[in-house]
Parts: structure tokens; sequence; C-alpha cells
């Protein structure tokens, strides 16, 4: 049993596997790093940072076709809905993080359901509303999760609200994969804010988000499942009774990383052991009240915002060593040995085809393309008469 699952009430619910009527047709959607494609001089030097190598592609259609479905591979550009017509797929993984604008990651979500055609993760609105930093903070913190004080800067003139201390951090609200974080994205004094407020603005044509810094450790905790997933899962012995698994909690320490104390676009682009790299730690050293924690939080922001089937969600701790929500990813990167999602399910025991057949059968299902497990109905105990006391009555 992994550690992090000691002292949980589980049910081990029946595990036989739910049977398909066939084998299907996936397709699965990204965009595709390119190499060699020079920029637009008006987009920042990380542009495309959160975007997949296609080698990543290729594992994750590996790990579909060990079950026996067939899979392509359909490039999420202006020409997917053509695309998605010709191929015709049953359902479709997908990993894509748009093409610009406010909502980008909501973009192929909202297709797909336009033209009625299954798909994995979460749905529009959650994909829409976690790539806005911001508003994800509002929301949890109207929920009385804890999230460090905060400020958007629209115009970047705007007075410095008096709840926030210096040194600050500072980031574009609205990007993923650390885009716009290096080491001067902490800021010390009014001129150092203004200045850094104002390149995110112009770079990223989008609000810069600022909040208090946190000097404490960083932490990524993954989740799998919702409130039904014992009916659909390959695996229900992995999930607890609500219907969840909190993956291993996975540390990040960048103390000795290209940018130190900063977990940025240049930090996350090193390999894993790299030279450079930040350490990836999991399980985390970390006494087990600070893990349960953790993993109850990551489980509340999961559930908070109506995230599908799978999301990771950043820690860091304060001064006072409590933790903090940084953001959630709906759609966590999924290249084995490297992505932090698929390092935590390494060390809770499950294969990376595992992972992947997981967060497909779980999307499949509620479309219908999976049938629910037949959970036995729990027989009435027979009660012995006892011989002191009358037999009940005829009725």
């Amino acid at each position: 049993m992994n550690p992090n699952t000691q002292g949980k009430e589980t049910e081990k619910p029946p595990s036989s596997t739910p049977r398909l009527a066939r084998k299907w047709r996936v397709a699965v959607l990204a965009n595709i790093k390119e190499h060699d494609k020079p920029l637009p001089p008006d987009v920042p030097p990380d542009a495309g940072a959160d975007f997949d190598y296609i080698e990543t592609i290729d594992h994750i259609r590996a790990a579909i076709e060990t079950d026996g479905h067939k899979t392509l591979f359909i490039q999420a550009d202006a020409n997917l809905p053509y695309a998605l017509k010709d191929a015709k797929p049953d359902i479709c993984f997908n990993i894509a993080e748009g093409l610009g604008g406010d909502a980008r990651e909501a973009q192929i979500p909202a297709l797909l359901e336009l033209l009625k055609i299954p798909y994995t993760g979460s749905r529009v609105l959650t994909n829409a509303i976690s790539l806005d930093k911001t508003l994800t903070k509002r929301i949890w913190r109207d929920r009385r999760l804890p999230v460090a004080p905060f400020q958007e800067f629209t115009f970047g003139d705007e007075p410095l609200r008096p709840e926030l201390h210096f040194p600050l951090f500072v980031k574009p609200a609205r990007e993923g994969t650390g885009m716009g974080v290096d080491a001067r994205a902490v800021v010390n004094n009014e001129a150092e804010l203004r200045e850094r407020v104002e390149y995110v603005i112009r770079m990223y044509h989008q609000p810069a988000l600022v909040e208090v810094f946190l000097p404490g450790r960083e932490f990524t905790v993954g989740v799998l499942g919702r409130y039904d997933t014992v009916l659909y899962s390959r695996h229900p012995e992995w999930y607890n009774k609500d219907g969840f698994l909190r993956l291993p909690v996975l540390e990040l320490d960048s103390s000795r990383s290209v940018t130190p104390g900063v977990y940025g676009i240049e930090a996350k682009a090193q390999s894993v052991g790299a030279e450079g790299a930040p350490d990836y730690l999991c399980p985390a050293p970390i006494d087990p009240e600070l893990c349960k924690k953790l993993q109850h939080l990551a489980y509340r922001a999961h559930v908070v915002l109506g995230a599908l089937d799978v999301s990771r969600t950043d820690f860091r701790l304060d001064a006072e060593g409590n933790p903090r929500l940084l953001e959630i990813n709906t759609l966590p990167g999924l290249t084995p040995g490297y992505s932090d999602l698929c390092i935590q399910a390494n060390a809770q025991g499950i294969s990376y085809e595992d992972l992947i057949l997981e967060i497909l059968y779980l999307g499949a299902s509620r479309f219908g393309l999976v049938p629910p497990r037949e959970i036995p109905t729990p027989q009435p105990s027979k009660k012995k008469t006892s011989p002191l006391l009358p037999k009940p009555a005829a009725s």
C-alpha cells in the first residue's frame, strides 16, 4: 500500500473491467511545438511553451492502443472541425492548449460539445476558469480555500492594495507552464513592480496577477476521479469511498535550479535529473499532517471548480508554513517520466498505460460509451429469533 493512502477508509468494490460493446477510434488532440518556426515579433519569447512534443502524443497513442483501440493524431488548429468530420472518432483524448484568446483551453471542449463528440477531461466552463488564475483565486477565496493576498492589474497604474507587502510576485493572469515567470517575477519595491507589471501587460496582452511572495516549499498534488468513479473505473480499488484518488504529494525543490527559488519556464524546460533542473521529490518528505492537508485541499480545489476526472493543483507554503493554493491545471502534462502528474502516478504504483487508459475510460463513461459496473446489492441478514422472546405475529 502506498504510504499516502495508509489509514484511509476505503471500500474495495468489484474489480471486473466494464465490458465494451466494441473498441473505439480515438483521436488524440493537441498543439505541437514547432522547433524551427520563428516567432512573430509581437509575441513573448516563451509563446507556445505549453504545447506538446510529438513524442508525447506517440506515448499517449501507444498507451491507448494497448487496450485494443485504434488511434490517430489531429493537430488542434483551425482545420480541426474539418479533420474531425473526416476522421469520425468515437472519442477524443484532449490535451490541446488552444490557439490564443482569454479562454483558449476551453476552445476544443466547446467545439467538441458543439459537434457532439465525446472527449476526456474537464468541460468548457472549468477549462475557461482554470486558465484565468485571478478568477480561480476569487472562487477559491469565496469558498474559504487558502490563497495569498492578490491583485489583478489591467492598466498598470492601479494603486497597490494595502494588504500587499513586498516582496511580491508578478505573472501573467492567463498563462500556464510557467510562462512569464523567471527570476525577475519577484519584485521588491514599487519601481520594480511597475516595470514588471507593464512588461507582462505589454508582452502577454493580458492583465498581470500580483500576489504576496510565498517563501516556503512548493508542492503539487494530482487528483483522479469524480463521485461515480467506482461505476466506470478500470481500477475501482484505487479510489476512496468518495470516488476520488489523491495522488502522492510531489515537492518541487527549485533551490538548485537555473532559477533558484522560482519554478518558472526555464526550470520546467530542464529534463528531470539534468543540471539546473529542480529536484522532484515524490512522495514529498513531509509530515503526515501536511500531506493530508495538501491532498484534501487539492480535492477541494478540484471539486469547487467542477473539474472532471483529472487535475493537478499547485501549492506553496507561506512564511508560517501554511499551504496556499497557487493554481490548478485541468489539462496536466502527460509526458512519461517528466510531467508532474506522471511522476506522482508512478509513485502511487500506477503505470503510464493505466493512467492514460483511466483518463480515457472516465471521459468515455460520461457519454455512455462505458456501461456502469454492476455492484451487488447487500442482502439483508437473516436474524435468528431469540428463544426467550415470542415470535412476531403473522401480519
